[in-house]
């Protein structure tokens, strides 16, 4: 294992003993808040620590099996057990490893968080608007599988079952670290209903993801804000063109607007509105930090744009590839039903290879 994660690891280690001995002091004790804290980052680290244990215990076998198999007087019997156990032991230490790595490498802050999703049509037309809604039913439906609520808040229909932009919020614990890797643009690769000549047309969506702010991470001040309301429209029930629902927030310094006719009472719009700016407004202030960034560094790491296509879907090949870390799945229709595991987990990989390297 690295040694400096090694080192990491034993520092964790050592942390989470001289949490035990404190919260055995009186004097913290008495002190129900200090308490608290001090509890709960024990009970974090308990299982990096467990893990610890057993890794040491595997350490020991292990050299005591490497020294049976360098003693010449040990007799042949034993020597085959003691190969055998090596192969074993070394198996289970490249389990352990790959285990503790998740406590090791630090974690995104954000993973832990709600999402605000927005699914737009890129160049191709109706092509491009019609895959754009089926993109948006793949994520709805990878969602459902990981236990997360969607929740529209704006839609833009073409009429003909696509989708000019779709905005959602994505709801549960976790739902961050399961959908930041689909930002981007996103190819497509098949033949249009509408193409009689049955060419291959290339068109694209663009997914925008954000992680869901508090209102105490960004204040926004009443002043600036203009709040329109008007009749909703589209498919809605009763109270389509009736009531005056739908709700339009715009952001006067940014310039940021954000639409929500979704629910039917406006209070409830309002508030899923304003969920919304929020979050765009946070990303509209990173976007602008890290293009100031890649400006000064684009001749050492490249572009950086965001417009760089992350995955292609190519129907008559039933085949997906994530261009970010060259895995190709031949299992398209199986992707589109919320299959997404296998790309989730190379791109967790990738990151937790970069990760380590800058520990």
């Amino acid at each position: 294992m690295e040694v400096v994660l090694l080192k990491k690891w034993e520092s964790l280690t050592s942390r989470f003993h001289e949490l035990t001995d404190q919260l055995m002091d009186p004097s913290v004790v008495s002190q129900p808040p200090l308490l608290r804290k001090l509890s709960k980052e024990r009970t974090e680290l308990e299982p990096v620590v467990t893990l610890f244990d057993v890794y040491q215990e595997n350490v020991r076998q292990l050299d005591d099996a490497l020294q049976i198999l360098s003693d010449p007087a040990a007799g042949s019997e034993l020597q085959k057990m003691a190969f055998e156990e090596r192969a074993e032991l070394e198996r289970r230490q490249s389990e352990i490893e790959e285990q503790v790595r998740e406590f090791l490498i630090p974690k995104d802050p954000r993973d832990e968080k709600s999402l605000v999703l927005e699914v737009r049509a890129g160049t191709g037309g109706d092509e491009a608007a019609l895959f754009a809604g089926e993109l948006f039913r793949l994520y709805s439906k990878f969602a459902e599988k990981k236990g997360l609520k969607v929740d529209t808040v704006e839609a833009s229909e073409t009429g003909i079952g696509g989708y000019k932009n779709i905005v959602a919020l994505i709801e549960g614990k976790g739902a961050y670290s399961q959908f930041k890797y689909e930002a981007g643009v996103h190819r497509v690769q098949r033949v249009p209903v509408t193409e009689a000549s049955g060419r291959i047309h290339t068109s694209t969506v663009t997914v925008a993801v954000m992680p869901e702010v508090d209102e105490v991470d960004v204040q926004i001040d009443p002043k600036d804000l203009r709040i329109d309301t008007f009749c909703s429209s589209g498919a809605g029930g009763q109270s389509v063109n009736t009531t005056y629902s739908a709700v339009r927030i715009t952001h006067l310094p940014t310039g940021v607007v954000v639409t929500c006719q979704d629910e039917r009472s406006q209070l409830k719009n309002r508030t899923k509105a304003m969920r919304t700016l929020r979050a765009r407004i946070v990303e509209a202030e990173r976007e602008r930090q890290e293009a100031e960034i890649a400006q000064s560094r684009k001749s050492q790491v490249g572009s950086g744009e965001r417009s760089e296509k992350i995955r292609t879907y190519n129907f008559p090949q039933n085949r997906v590839t994530d261009h970010r870390v060259g895995l190709t799945l031949h299992k398209l229709e199986l992707v589109m039903e919320g299959d997404l595991d296998d790309i989730v987990q190379a791109l967790k990989a990738q990151q937790q290879q970069t990760e380590t390297a800058k520990v």
